[in-house]
């Protein structure tokens, strides 16, 4: 079924993306630049306890997933991983080239480096929960 040309569960994803990206942002924001703590791990608890919370919303109202839960949870598992270093691995290189000539601290450029990886994280992170984690049989 498609709403003004998009897959109703996409639009769905969006709603509960929103809310997972509110929670694991606030996370990754916080332990960076309260706690002192670097790019990766920041990044990493943003969607370690974020996946947590993505699982549970998008396999029950985004995706409808019924079927064995040990398969679904590790897919979603591996798909989280995957898409993760994709969209961070290539966030913080691209956002250095685009910024470089600004001469903006590292705390500023790898601000602006996470959260653009996660607007790629997110829209990897779709098509890999719909064709891989929560496909149906």
């Amino acid at each position: 079924m498609s709403i003004a040309g998009f897959d109703k569960s996409f639009i769905t994803f969006l709603v509960v993306g929103v809310v997972n990206t509110l929670f694991g942002t606030a996370i990754m924001l916080l332990l960076y630049n309260l706690a002192g703590c670097g790019y990766w791990f920041s990044s990493f608890c943003d969607y370690f306890f974020g996946s947590i919370l993505s699982y549970f919303l998008n396999r029950r109202f985004t995706f409808h997933y019924t079927g064995n839960s040990r398969k679904s949870i590790l897919r979603f598992a591996l798909n989280i991983i995957v898409c993760y270093l994709i969209a961070y691995s290539l966030a913080l290189p691209l956002t250095r080239m685009a910024l470089e000539q600004l001469h903006l601290s590292k705390t500023v450029v790898e601000n602006v480096a996470m959260l653009v990886g996660t607007g790629l994280f997110m829209l990897i992170n779709y098509l890999g929960q719909k064709f891989f984690a929560f496909r149906k049989a």
